[in-house]
């Protein structure tokens, strides 16, 4: 009996073929699948069309929008004597955002979609903030309040608003279709990145890169007559071209520039050469085809540890001849040396190469690297 194979009712075994049926891989006819529809107003910061008068949830903001914020002030009342702040920040699509003035006696609050000023015409955008926070914002973005720069903001967005922003909205796609069929045509040199309606469906902004200067004259006279607004071209670097299409970094996550980065920063490669990077430079560029910009972000740290670390072309003299620099390891602070001679590289710690460089100062060489070798620890290997 102990050698017996016990088969239960429930399995099914085709005894012809001595193959049994895998069941686990039928699909749950009780779990309904959920069809994704992409939306079009997921780039301006909604997973739907909004409702007139009725702001976007906050948690509808975070879960979709590429530029959300954070108000960590927002549980701070202001003093009794100070006035509220008269003026938002309004985000448009993409990473497009604005200051714009608010008129006394509309109180705004983040999630409104409201109607502003455009050139020409009017706009439509969402309030992503307000208050002291926009304050904060302002001045470290340099934007004076008494300027005449900043636009005014007219009204919340009524339902005809809306109805004509989303109308405009759901034209962008084929609009980039038909003006890449149009350069091809006319034969330039230039790619077509995004188009961006403006709310009141009486502008459209193109924005394309381009290596060289190129005249496209004739392209947006054959826009213009095509899709019947006011043509404006607007040239992006790389970098802008990455942030507004978007992807998925080599880390898994999402690209810092369209999640949470509104500024860029130059990268060369002399940051990837104080992290000791520079083995594979093709690992280095992200989307873009530009060096990537998380390079910047532990650099600070690399520079103030290098501080400790001498010149990588001062060599060692010992006994046994002149020893070079191969490498280093900046936070164990360990650096490799090879003798001209020989291909073997010796680790020394840091407290031992400065004191190695001190002799040499002096006319004094010390015996050999060997002396000063860091040994280590080779991993047990498991008997059997």
């Amino acid at each position: 009996m102990d050698n017996e194979i016990i088969i239960s009712e429930d399995t099914n075994i085709n005894t012809q073929n001595n193959t049994t049926e895998d069941v686990s891989m039928d699909e749950d006819t009780s779990i309904k699948r959920r069809n994704y529809e992409p939306s079009e107003f997921i780039q301006r910061g909604c997973c739907q069309c909004p409702t007139a008068y009725t702001p976007i949830s906050k948690k509808e903001l975070n879960s979709c929008s590429k530029l959300n914020v954070h108000n960590w002030i927002s549980k701070i009342n202001i003093p009794f004597h100070e006035d509220v702040f008269k003026f938002v920040e309004v985000r448009f699509k993409s990473s497009h955002k604005a200051f714009f003035h608010v008129p006394d006696g509309l109180e705004l609050t983040e999630g409104d979609v409201v109607t502003v000023e455009g050139t020409p015409g009017h706009d439509i955008g969402i309030v992503t903030l307000c208050g002291e926070l926009c304050r904060i914002q302002m001045k470290r973005k340099r934007v004076s309040t008494n300027g005449d720069k900043i636009k005014k903001l007219y009204r919340r967005a009524t339902a005809t608003d809306i109805e004509k922003w989303a109308n405009a909205m759901r034209r962008e796609d084929s609009a980039i279709s038909q003006t890449r069929t149009l350069v091809r045509q006319f034969n330039l040199d230039m790619k077509i990145n995004d188009v961006e309606y403006q709310g009141d469906d009486s502008k459209a902004i193109f924005y394309y890169t381009a290596d060289d200067r190129v005249d496209f004259r004739q392209l947006i006279k054959a826009l213009a007559d095509v899709f019947h607004v006011k043509i404006e071209m607007k040239q992006i670097g790389a970098r802008q071209e990455a942030s507004k299409l978007g992807g998925i970094g080599t880390c898994g996550r999402e690209l810092c520039c369209c999640t949470w980065m509104n500024n860029f920063h130059s990268v060369n490669t002399a940051v990837a050469r104080t992290q000791q990077i520079m083995s594979n430079p093709s690992k280095l560029t992200g989307q873009c085809g530009k060096l990537k910009c998380c390079l910047n972000y532990e650099y600070d740290v690399y520079a103030d540890a290098l501080e400790e670390f001498p010149k990588e072309s001062i060599s060692l003299y010992t006994d046994k001849g002149k020893a070079n620099y191969v490498k280093m390891d900046v936070f164990r602070k360990l650096m490799w040396y090879s003798y001209a001679d020989s291909q073997r590289i010796v680790p020394l710690h840091l407290k031992d190469v400065r004191f190695i460089i001190d002799k040499n100062k002096k006319n004094q060489k010390v015996k050999d690297l060997e002396s000063f070798e860091v040994k280590f620890d080779t991993p047990k290997t498991i008997q059997e």
